[in-house]
């Protein structure tokens, strides 16, 4: 369904033009989420009734208050791509020239996936804090509020059958419970053990997870009766303001609200849309430069948010064991990639966001690998291990990731493995109910064929074909085949009659999803996408150090264009 993004609102500033000796109106849309709204829409009255102007030209403002999911939607339905999670707004969706999204990592989510996205300014105007958000009689247990808890001791007590009910808003709709993910990630660490543990806790998160904050408010508890407390939420990830706005409304169990170290925030970068002209830029560096006045911080605090360095205006009402207001909180904005997204990269939440698509939305994968002699070559950053050894660490990594709401098959691929044919089906594409076992004993038959060639383009029509004609509604139908090669097959197609076959093929009705993998330097990322661009969505992406695929993977599943690393 599309969403289209309604900049509702007043006008703000219309004061006479001949009394403002004003020979025009500049007219700026802002949307700003929700919660900073409000002090953004008084901001901007206190500007313009002050006679703003840009050359003499009065500026009058409008200021929504959307959602930044539903932003970024149109973002993305603009520039033709899709987020994980969100998809992309109709073609009528209109953007503002002035977007104010609660995160940075929004705007690292849309420019990984659309080139074209680049928005200027990005400077932070408020923060929030991430928090894990606690009923108080469950904090109280945990030590809060003198004891100091960390994100690793979070995901212990997720993680060893503490009776902690855990809870988050789906990370792909929100910035908090990507904060959220993303800590508890790197308190995770690496190493086969470390990647369990990750994955208990994914779990964990995904049984309690909500699409809408407001929805998951509902689930704490609302009386101090014990088979309420038991049954409720006891833990999410939310925002500082989440916990401050929960609170206000006086309820039976208020919210306790934990600062795990290190505490993300999120930043609300100023970001002026790509598409704004010089004049409206100028306006927009106008609103800027006005939030950025110490008034605003007071109309901030009132909305239970902080200063972009960390401190707060008069009247703010923290938690109960809020940190000490300070500037040192403040991390410079670099761009547009501002606190929250300090350290950051789009592969990192790339990654993250893999993870939780994976447990989360079902699927139906075909995963095709390449067994050709190349596979055996050694991978220094690996110990020396070779490139099928990390493909098989990689594909047991994905596959523990995946839930029982998954359906997968495993293909192999060199030349001539059955006859003249370069490809074998080793389990066709099957629940992972009945065949989780199957799949994973498959995963060690991933040996290379001593001087095989690559045999890819038969194998990647014969792949597609395959998914299509089993083709099921309601998943995600994909082809996610790894190679580390070109084309060798002198037997087989060439490279004019697979493009063809596949545009051919192209049903939307059927849409599938062709994802390749690079393994290594061999591999022609020109080739590759060829491949892809026939097809009706997917991407490639090249894991240049071989070591790295399991990352790549989980971007992979996560994100609709390719990357390489």
């Amino acid at each position: 369904m599309a969403i289209v993004v309604v900049l509702a609102g007043s006008w703000l500033g219309y004061q006479s033009l001949a009394d403002a000796g004003c020979s025009g109106q500049i007219k700026l849309t802002v949307a700003a989420a929700t919660e900073i709204a409000p002090a953004v829409e008084q901001a901007a009255q206190q500007w313009t009734s002050g006679g703003a102007n840009v050359n003499g030209t009065c500026v009058a403002v409008n200021v929504s208050g959307v959602n930044p999911a539903t932003t970024a939607s149109a973002v993305a339905a603009k520039h033709g791509v899709s987020l994980t999670g969100i998809g992309s707004g109709g073609k009528s969706s209109v953007l503002p020239d002035v977007w104010i999204a609660d995160s940075s990592t929004w705007l690292l989510r849309l420019r990984s996936e659309a080139s074209g996205f680049v928005p200027t300014d990005g400077k932070s105007v408020a923060q929030s804090p991430v928090v894990i958000a606690m009923p108080e009689p469950i904090a109280q247990q945990v030590g809060w509020p003198d004891k100091k808890l960390t994100w690793k001791d979070l995901l212990q007590k997720m993680t060893t059958g503490n009776s902690l009910r855990t809870g988050i808003v789906d990370p792909t709709r929100d910035s908090a419970g990507l904060a959220g993910l993303l800590a508890l990630g790197g308190a995770a660490g690496g190493g086969p053990e470390a990647k369990a543990t990750q994955v208990g806790a994914l779990r964990a998160l995904a049984a309690g997870s909500s699409s809408l904050r407001d929805d998951l408010m509902q689930k704490f508890p609302r009386s101090l009766d014990a088979a309420d407390l038991a049954s409720a939420v006891s833990a999410a990830p939310l925002s500082e303001e989440d916990v401050i706005a929960y609170n206000a409304e006086r309820p039976q169990v208020k919210l306790a609200a934990l600062y795990l170290e290190p505490t993300p925030p999120l930043d609300y970068p100023f970001a002026v849309m790509p598409e704004v002209d010089l004049t409206k830029s100028a306006a927009a560096t106008g609103l800027r430069e006005a939030l950025q006045q110490p008034g605003f911080k007071n109309l901030l605090a009132s909305a239970g948010l902080r200063g972009p360095d960390g401190t707060v205006g008069a009247g703010f009402a923290g938690p109960v064991g809020a940190p000490q207001p300070s500037p040192a909180a403040e991390a410079p904005a670099t761009g547009t990639e501002g606190t929250a997204a300090a350290g950051l990269d789009a592969s990192s939440i790339n990654q993250v966001l893999g993870s939780w698509a994976a447990i989360t939305l079902p699927g139906r994968a075909l995963a095709v690998f390449d067994v050709s002699g190349s596979m055996l070559d050694k991978v220094p950053t690996a110990g020396n291990v070779t490139r099928a050894a990390v493909t098989r660490a990689a594909a047991s990594q994905g596959l523990s990731l995946m839930d029982d709401k998954w359906a997968v098959g495993v293909w192999l691929f060199s030349t001539e493995l059955v006859g003249k044919r370069p490809w074998k089906q080793v389990v066709p594409i099957s629940p992972l109910t009945s065949s989780r076992a199957a799949i994973q004993d498959s995963i060690s038959k991933i040996t290379p064929k001593e001087n095989g060639g690559t045999g890819l383009y038969d194998t990647a029509l014969a792949a597609y074909k395959n998914v299509q004609d089993t083709w099921q509604a309601g998943r995600v139908n994909s082809v996610l085949l790894f190679t580390d090669g070109q084309n060798e097959n002198k037997d087989g197609i060439d490279q004019r009659t697979l493009v063809n076959e596949l545009k051919k093929l192209a049903d939307p009705k059927r849409p599938v999803r062709m994802v390749i993998i690079g393994i290594g330097p061999g591999v022609d990322r020109t080739e590759l996408e060829t491949i892809t661009n026939a097809s009706s969505s997917g991407g490639v992406f090249i894991a240049q150090d071989p070591a790295k695929i399991g990352e790549i993977f989980l971007e992979a599943i996560s994100s609709r264009t390719g990357a390489a690393r």
